[in-house]
């Protein structure tokens, strides 16, 4: 647990330095847009939390180094091969000029970094069909490049509203520092720890407040390192199901996955055209009726606190089972089946606005 407190730690403090240096200046690193169908702020926030995140994890790199900890190494190499999409989303926050083809293709670089460096290939899937292309060497590491790439795609689409990517991120590398605890393996458990501690130290000052945000330099750096530590579990422990990690992620995955199918199929549009369709916009806009029509901040900053706790629990759903079966590929493999329904149950009731009334918030 040390490891988890010292991460919270120097995350908590390099968070605050980052907010107390940019509030009258760095006006680069701030969110000026408000316009966008995907804006739910009214004060312009700086969005570069991702620095303290890796600054943290970066530190305590450091610090592990100079206690000997077997810890250092691993996550040195780790920081090492995400830094190329941690700074591609990075720039992104500082000039709003990188595409989000750019941004994918660098987190493909950092994926197959991780494949070459740490070894985080994709050997078994437990999925008919995919076990073919895995059992071949190119395969693996197609599978892998496309798992670590989408996944820190997908945490970038959910961090849309304060406290959202990152409380769900947190549950995350918990599931893994869990499942790495039953199996013993103390390396991954400390990665997911660390992860854990510097995500937390981040979320106390963006949520409820939002007086920093995740920036997408932060939030595919989350989403790498979570399928990084992902697949180092997988590699070194068999015992454990290629469908645990999957579950533990399926919300921001299948999130990811509806909304191309939603944008490309239903819309005609591309995918990675902007919009308010997003499960977590319709939530803020439909299940939370109390403020339609206000636009001051405080009101706008409660209701955009008030949203993602909604997607916490639907996060939830999936993140339980997966510990509960996390060496169990049938049950794994039924609860993302009965998560995807739901999900897509959930989304038709709130575009149709039949939501049941306890679920909709009214003051």
């Amino acid at each position: 647990m040390i490891v988890f407190l010292v991460s919270f730690m120097l995350s908590a403090a390099l968070t605050l330095l980052v907010v107390r240096l940019l509030r009258h200046r760095g006006s680069a690193a701030k969110d000026h847009d408000r316009s966008g169908p995907q804006k739910f702020h009214v004060t312009t926030v700086a969005r570069v939390g991702g620095v303290a995140v890796f600054g943290a994890l970066a530190a305590l790199a450091l610090v592990s180094a100079r206690a000997e900890a077997p810890l250092a190494r691993e996550l040195v190499l780790l920081l090492a091969c995400g830094l190329p999409v941690f700074a591609m989303g990075l720039l992104e926050d500082l000039t709003k000029r990188v595409s989000p083809v750019s941004r994918l293709g660098a987190a493909a670089v950092s994926a197959l970094l991780a494949v070459f460096v740490l070894g985080t290939v994709i050997d078994r899937t437990d999925i008919w069909g995919l076990d073919l292309i895995a059992s071949t060497a190119a395969g693996a590491v197609a599978l892998a490049v496309l798992a670590v790439a989408g996944i820190s795609n997908a945490i970038n689409i959910i961090d849309g509203f304060n406290g959202l990517a990152s409380m769900c991120a947190e549950m995350i590398f918990l599931a893994l520092a869990y499942v790495a605890f039953q199996v013993g393996d103390t390396l991954v458990f400390s990665l997911a720890l660390a992860g854990a501690g510097a995500v937390l130290g981040f979320f106390i000052w963006n949520y409820p407040a939002g007086l920093i945000f995740l920036g997408d330099g932060g939030a595919y750096f989350i989403g790498f390192m979570a399928a990084v530590v992902a697949l180092l579990l997988l590699q070194r422990n068999p015992q454990v199901s290629p469908l645990f990690p999957l579950l533990a992620c399926i919300y921001p995955v299948f999130e990811t996955l509806f909304s191309m199918y939603r944008r490309k199929v239903i819309r005609g549009r591309s995918v990675g055209m902007p919009d308010g369709l997003h499960l977590h916009s319709l939530v803020y806009r439909r299940m939370l009726r109390w403020a339609i029509g206000r636009e001051d901040a405080a009101v706008m900053m409660k209701r955009n606190s008030r949203t993602a706790p909604y997607l916490w629990l639907l996060c939830m759903f999936a993140v339980v089972p997966a510990v509960l079966f996390w060496d169990n590929s049938l049950v794994l493999g039924a609860c993302i089946v009965l998560f995807a329904l739901a999900y897509i149950v959930l989304y038709v009731k709130i575009i149709r606005f039949k939501v049941p009334g306890w679920m909709v918030s009214k003051r």
